[in-house]
């Protein structure tokens, strides 16, 4: 069985040296390393102190005591300061997908989910519109419809919540939708809620983002993939992509271009997150993509 080692730490000496020796007393088997070494904001320090970034996957031998490794990992967490995990590398993260009217990024989703290239297990589709309910329905995943006004709006996330709570979601992914979620429903679920949008942003903010691009003559289109926080579009990015245009392209053309780059973009940062490649160090992250 092979499994994901994620871990970050203050830097210091014998970090890499200690794990590796406790990975090794219990058979383990390094098959992919990836370190980064993040200076602390003060560049002027001489001590090389900064944060330590490290993903590791491990072959394990049979009849592991996956117990005792784990209580030596929490050890080993407890004498750097690290936080530390660890997970089978074929784990399948539980997702709940949600989409207003544009269905693009949640076609694209589901198409990769089921050809076996994007390791999600999609519990629930949320939508305040019922556009998606067949498509989502016809594949036996649960659809939920509901409607989003400034009255309900707090009903509704509370439900959103319960529903993370029973499906034991581990991921919630804004496949377009198009409603802004409060500072409390971003904060209780940080690190866990993946948004795209147009690179526009935040030039070309509001409706039409990009009739208003081409307005402007804009030469190059992309999305963003990033982390949800209380502060709209701002969280830390995980994947971005860029497409080049010029003044042939109208508004339409600009538009079904755009819908491919942010379907691209957002899957790409949901593999990179389902496969523990994405590490978030403040309003930044670091990414080890293959």
């Amino acid at each position: 069985m092979s499994m994901i080692l994620k871990m970050t730490c203050p830097d210091q000496p014998g970090v890499v040296a200690d794990l590796s020796a406790r990975l090794l007393s219990f058979g383990c088997n390094i098959l992919e390393s990836n370190q980064f070494f993040q200076p602390a904001a003060d560049s002027n320090r001489e001590d090389g102190l900064g944060s330590f970034f490290m993903r590791v996957v491990l072959a394990t031998p049979k009849g592991l005591d996956l117990e005792s490794l784990q209580n030596s990992i929490d050890q080993f967490a407890k004498k750097f300061d690290a936080n530390i995990s660890l997970q089978p590398a074929e784990k399948q993260v539980a997702t709940i997908l949600m989409v207003s009217k544009f269905d693009h990024c949640l076609q694209d989703i589901l198409y990769r989910v089921q050809k076996g290239t994007l390791p999600l297990d999609i519990k629930a589709v949320v939508s305040n519109h019922a556009d998606s309910r067949n498509t989502v329905e016809r594949l036996g995943i649960p659809f939920y419809l509901w409607p989003v006004t400034k009255e309900n709006k707090a009903e509704q996330e509370a439900k959103m919540n319960e529903l993370v709570e029973r499906t034991g979601a581990e991921l919630i992914v804004l496949a377009r939708y198009m409603q802004i979620l409060s500072d409390d429903l971003s904060r209780r679920h940080f690190g866990k809620i993946i948004n795209i949008h147009h690179s526009f942003l935040p030039a070309f903010k509001g409706a039409k983002p990009y009739h208003r691009a081409w307005e402007r003559g804009v030469k190059l289109i992309g999305a963003t993939a990033h982390y949800v926080t209380p502060d709209l579009d701002e969280g830390p990015i995980i994947e971005q992509d860029t497409e080049r245009v010029n003044h042939a392209y109208n508004p339409d053309e600009l538009v079904s271009r755009g819908r491919d780059i942010e379907a691209r973009v957002l899957s790409r940062a949901l593999r990179l997150h389902a496969e523990g490649r994405v590490f978030i160090d403040g309003n930044r992250t670091v990414v080890f993509s293959k």
